[in-house]
């Protein structure tokens, strides 16, 4: 997997530390602010993959920081940490610029799949018209899905999941970005929704073939992609 350059602002030392063990062990670079100021001067004064942003930070507070960093053009990509989880404060981080949120205390293993994603997703588009992951083929603009050239017929919501994580082939998509990409629901439902629509269509794209390409991460999500990706 590709490694990242990584701004953590974070004044928790405890919480500072256990973050850059855990990225550190994926390969990435982690540079710790332990306040918002010292983080502003860091985030504006050179490039970043990744800011990790925690909302309550000591002489300039997370969404102030951010806000800021916005208003001088800075485009890097925010994931905002917080003990605050009303919907009111995170409203308040994505609209002063956030581009994602997590929420303490939350499994390591989340925050991990979602700086994978967050930095993909905030990479420049490139708008695709044929997704390839070995020989399982979308076609975006006819609509249509090939696995070793033999046609695969999916119902939408099965295809929308399957484009989503064919968009982040080798990645680790977790259950709560697959709730809020495909089903565009912000909350648990707490059902098994998701797990029945993988296996539906884990059935229809690797049953009756020699290379499995769906996979189940325990505890994070699922990924696609050849086993030793």
């Amino acid at each position: 997997m590709k490694c990242f350059t990584i701004l953590l602002i974070e004044d928790d030392v405890r919480a500072a530390d256990f973050i850059c063990e855990a990225l550190a062990r994926d390969g990435h670079h982690v540079t710790v602010a332990p306040d918002g100021r010292s983080g502003m001067l860091q985030a504006g004064g050179q490039s970043w993959d990744l800011l990790i942003v925690d909302r309550m930070l000591p002489r300039i507070d997370g969404v102030s920081l951010v806000r800021s960093l916005r208003s001088a053009r800075h485009e890097t990509p925010v994931l905002f940490l917080t003990a605050l989880d009303g919907i009111d404060d995170r409203i308040a981080g994505l609209r002063a610029g956030g581009d994602d949120y997590l929420v303490k205390p939350f499994a390591i293993d989340e925050l991990r799949a979602r700086v994978y994603a967050l930095v993909r997703r905030c990479a420049p588009v490139v708008k695709n018209k044929i997704l390839a992951v070995e020989d399982l083929v979308l076609d975006r603009m006819a609509g249509r899905v090939t696995r070793a050239g033999r046609s695969l017929v999916l119902k939408p919501r099965e295809y929308q999941l399957l484009e989503f994580l064919m968009l982040h082939a080798g990645w680790p998509v977790t259950r709560t970005m697959l709730l809020e990409k495909v089903w565009n629901i912000h909350f648990d439902p707490g059902t098994t929704l998701i797990e029945s629509h993988v296996s539906r269509l884990r059935a229809k794209i690797d049953e009756g073939f020699g290379l499995k390409l769906l996979h189940t991460l325990r505890g994070v999500g699922y990924r696609l992609g050849p086993d030793d990706a």
